[in-house]
């Protein structure tokens, strides 16, 4: 009877010992899975925003001038004429030839074009520009400042599109966005910080994280905030605002 009873018994107690490491792994897995749910749903999303107040390394003005007539090669020789006076602003301003690019003749005869329907006025307009394009932003912004000299000597200032003016570019960006990216993904981490410490929590590791578009815009315009888009082109500007604002996920753990 001990004999049968020692046949069954040992298998019962090895199946129930199974049976609760079954369970207690089980239990511990299962545990280890809705702990990792809840750490997922624990996360704060902070932004680093960075600005750099930067000066402009290229000046583009284009100077544009009209000469209107009947008889083409007189409008023309009125147009080359004011050419050499624009030519000459720019040489007593320091600018060099080098600096200077001379646009096409655009030549235009309202009546070639018979669907125009505008046939009053002089026949002819005789169209230049004269271009500058400097890294001496300064040197341009003082010549833009005596443009009063080409109106008194009978040239209408202006661009392609008619409308006057320097514009101003800063092209050194590339060298400036590491130094950014990390200030403004380490400032994202301190707003992290702060806001842990006020919930009684950690910091744990990154959940995700993004690079907003950097902007360029006049240092004296308003931001509008958000991801770094906004604010002007600033083109008219000599000073520029680089920014760019950092967005990232941070894990919360107790």
């Amino acid at each position: 009877m001990d004999t049968e009873r020692s046949s069954w018994v040992a298998p019962a107690v090895v199946l129930g010992a199974c049976l609760l490491l079954g369970l207690v792994l089980g239990g511990w897995v299962l545990g280890s899975e809705i702990k990792d749910i809840r750490l997922a749903d624990r996360y704060v999303t902070v932004k680093g925003l960075v600005e750099r107040t930067v000066k402009s390394d290229l000046a583009i003005w284009p100077v544009s001038f009209k000469e209107a007539g009947n008889d083409l090669p007189q409008v023309f020789a009125k147009s080359q004429a004011d050419k050499e006076l624009v030519l000459k602003f720019f040489a007593a301003q320091g600018v060099t030839p080098q600096e200077i690019s001379v646009g096409q003749i655009k030549v235009t005869d309202k009546l070639a074009n018979e669907y125009s329907g505008n046939n009053t006025g002089p026949r002819y307009i005789v169209e230049q520009t004269v271009t500058v394009q400097s890294k001496d932003v300064d040197k341009v912004a003082k010549a833009g400042e005596k443009t009063a000299e080409l109106v008194q000597a009978g040239i209408v200032v202006g661009d392609s599109n008619g409308q006057g003016g320097i514009r101003y570019k800063f092209n050194g960006l590339n060298a400036l966005k590491p130094d950014m990216i990390t200030e403004a993904t380490r400032n994202a981490r301190s707003s992290a910080d702060r806001f842990a410490a006020d919930s009684g929590s950690q910091v744990g590791s990154i959940r995700s994280a993004s690079q907003g578009v950097f902007s360029i815009s006049a240092a004296d315009s308003v931001s509008t905030g958000g991801d770094g888009g906004g604010g002007d082109s600033g083109d008219s500007s000599i000073m520029k605002t680089v920014r760019v604002v950092a967005t990232v996920d941070y894990y919360l753990v107790r």
